[in-house]
């Protein structure tokens, strides 16, 4: 059972379907708000998705743009070793409607108006309440977001630091647009962007530091328009709102993802500052790892000790977003000594090394699991080689472990795990009359 029916809950039922896993997927909401805080997809997540042969459906509807950066500083995507060296922008309401077709296509429709209320594990299974019933799964897995029933109901603690400043988001018509995007400017109360999604609309994005807005209290039109006169010194002509929301830069880990059959994932299991749009992408991946796994023990084919390496590969991922988008957060802020230390890094991330290997983590494309395999391929995700009439990718569609055998190079045979990541590496061993 999948508890909230987002980009991660959704990518997770697609993952235990593939692996024949029968899935209930529930959301307290009783419909979709049609609202996106994300507005893209990253590099590896388009890879994830091109591993199960739906990547197509994205890309009609999205818009290729070199948009990675580093607390606006920009990287290039273009140079990484992958088929798709870009952000595609597509809003997550977007996401949600492609995924939710897949999964129904899978035979999995979404439970709404389904909150989980409390739960009861048992040595064979879980019993979910659900308000006016309850249903037996063998796991749950909450994708339910930061403020998570399913984390809180376990009592998984979910430390971090509070929030330092408040963002303000609005979806908008502009009258006087800028001539091109807005991205990441600085000013002397904050920060701004202005990104066009539409030929008719634009995401504006404030940022004011050091203060900390009531999170309870309503978002208006007239406080983000209020927000950008400040900062920017100028509205744009804002009108005709479709979306205001505002967030902050809270950060918080779940202590553990795991307690007996219970597992969190996405903004459940983190939370965080959404500097270079990493929190869907994040929530993602983590769903494409447990799927595999969680499948293969409800099928029998795995222990049940695989789903510990869940928390062990990507725990550690999601610390290092936290603390990348923290410092993103820290290099924002106004002031000459922000400035001074922007500057700075300002000329190293133009070092291509440096640039490349801040793509690298922000596009998600370097993460590496720990292995005791000392191959150097190891634990990296496979890359989508040719092999003939096919490619790599186009093998894993299913979901399936593939081993890719070689006839001549350095390697005789990679092992490759459902999610894509190699699980183990066959180096060509001479022979005596090569030796010779």
């Amino acid at each position: 059972m999948i508890a909230g029916a987002g980009p991660t809950g959704l990518m997770l039922a697609a993952e235990l379907r593939l692996a024949g896993a029968e899935v209930t997927l529930v959301d307290r909401l009783a419909a979709r708000s049609g609202e996106s805080r994300a507005g893209g997809l990253h590099p590896r997540t388009l890879e994830v998705l091109d591993q199960r042969g739906v990547v197509e459906r994205f890309l009609a509807e999205g818009r290729p743009v070199q948009a990675g950066h580093f607390s606006a500083l920009r990287l290039d995507f273009s140079k990484l070793d992958t088929r798709f060296g870009y952000t595609l922008l597509l809003m997550q309401a977007d996401v949600e409607r492609l995924l939710e077709q897949w999964v129904a296509e899978l035979g999995v429709q979404v439970r709404w108006s389904t909150p989980v209320t409390g739960f009861r594990q048992h040595a064979d299974g879980i019993d979910v309440e659900t308000g006016d019933a309850t249903i037996r799964a063998q796991y749950l897995v909450g994708c339910d977001g930061g403020r998570s029933a399913v984390r809180k109901l376990a009592g998984i603690g979910f430390p971090g630091t509070d929030a330092t400043m408040t963002a303000l988001l609005a979806d908008v018509e502009l009258d006087d647009p800028p001539a091109e995007w807005v991205f990441g400017e600085r000013r002397e109360h904050g920060d701004f962007a202005v990104i066009g999604f539409g030929p008719d609309w634009y995401r504006l994005v404030v940022n004011q530091y050091d203060f900390v807005a009531d999170r309870t209290a309503p978002t208006s039109f007239d406080e983000v328009r209020a927000a950008m006169l400040r900062v920017a010194g100028t509205d744009y002509g804002m009108r005709d709102p479709r979306w205001v929301s505002r967030f902050n830069d809270t950060a918080r880990q779940a202590e553990r993802y795991r307690d007996g059959r219970v597992l969190l994932a996405g903004d459940a299991a983190h939370i965080h500052f959404p500097a270079g749009g990493q929190g869907l992408n994040t929530g993602v991946q983590d769903a494409v790892n447990l799927g595999w796994k969680l499948g293969a023990v409800l099928a029998g084919r795995a222990p049940e000790s695989l789903l510990d390496t869940y928390q062990t590969e990507r725990y550690p991922v999601a610390a290092r977003v936290l603390r990348n988008t923290m410092a993103q957060t820290a290099l924002s802020r106004p002031g000459p000594h922000t400035d001074a230390l922007r500057a700075e890094f300002a000329g190293l991330i133009d070092l291509e090394p440096v640039n490349q290997a801040l793509a690298g983590m922000i596009s998600g494309l370097d993460i590496r699991y720990p292995t005791d395999d000392p191959h150097p391929l190891a634990g990296r995700r496979v890359p989508d080689f040719d092999l003939g009439d096919t490619r790599v990718f186009s093998l894993l569609h299913q979901a399936k472990p593939i081993e890719v055998k070689f006839e001549d190079g350095e390697l005789e045979a990679v092992g490759v795990r459902p999610d894509g990541h190699v699980a183990w590496v066959s180096p060509r061993v001479a022979s005596p009359q090569r030796a010779g």
